[in-house]
């Protein structure tokens, strides 16, 4: 099995950390491919952020179809551009804030989530609503740490294992959602410092999309996710009309 893991920013050093925490995770016989696009914004802070990322996202998922990857996950908490991969992709795809939000359902009553910047709480919110589990969700706290700040900054692990710690004590949370795929090597400490499961959700979705597969399940394709209607786009978009040819990655050229 080959599973992709897209960061959707384009900073190398996070996609070296994502693809560890996913190769991790993934089971015996399982393959793991962590890639970023060749275009688009170095980390995912505002709307603007998210909605220049996806084209190259696209594209990512588009090339890992091509190279014969058996699902994808999407590496960033605001989960962008997932339903346009569902339409794009043959096998599952998968979001790191829906995976991590619903399998802290699984681990207790309550979870809360720890993010990066406040300006991003409102999304996390929103998508605690559209997959089901907003009852659940007690509380979304911000670090106040940049994205690209959690590897330079000296103090950014301490900064989010208070807030973790301060989620349980003060909201009474039973599990911890970290919310950023830059976080992703945090869990397994956390969840010993802190003394209940914090989730990353780059794993999550690895094992997700590695379940999904072995069941033999994916994205139904009768009605919404059905592939996007062949159609002609211009300027610096025409490579993304549908049926256009995609490179292989550097990835397939290699394996």
């Amino acid at each position: 099995m080959l599973i992709q893991v897209v960061n959707p920013n384009t900073t190398a050093s996070m996609t070296d950390l994502i693809g560890r925490s996913a190769r991790a995770a993934a089971g015996p016989g399982t393959a793991v491919v962590a890639v970023h696009p060749e275009m688009g914004p170095a980390s995912i802070e505002s709307h603007y952020d998210e909605a220049l990322a996806v084209p190259g996202l696209l594209a990512r998922i588009a090339a890992g179809e091509a190279a014969g990857a058996d699902g994808h996950v999407v590496a960033c908490f605001g989960d962008p551009g997932l339903d346009a991969a569902r339409e794009l992709a043959a096998g599952p795809v998968v979001g790191i804030a829906e995976a991590s939000m619903r399998t802290a359902t699984y681990l207790g009553r309550t979870f809360g989530v720890v993010t990066t910047l406040q300006r991003t709480t409102g999304r996390a919110w929103e998508l605690a609503g559209r997959y089901g589990v907003r009852e659940q969700c007690r509380t979304v706290r911000a670090v106040e740490i940049p994205v690209l700040a959690l590897e330079s900054d000296p103090a950014a692990r301490s900064r989010i294992a208070a807030e973790c710690a301060d989620v349980v004590g003060t909201d009474g949370c039973d599990a911890i959602v970290l919310g950023c795929a830059g976080m992703a090597d945090l869990a397994a400490e956390l969840t010993v410092r802190i003394g209940v499961p914090v989730v990353d959700g780059v794993a999550a979705a690895v094992t997700i999309v590695e379940g999904l597969v072995r069941l033999g399940l994916s994205t139904g394709k009768r009605g919404e996710f059905a592939a996007p209607p062949p159609k002609r786009y211009t300027g610096a978009l025409e490579q993304f009309g549908v049926g256009a040819p995609v490179a292989a990655p550097e990835w397939e050229v290699s394996r």
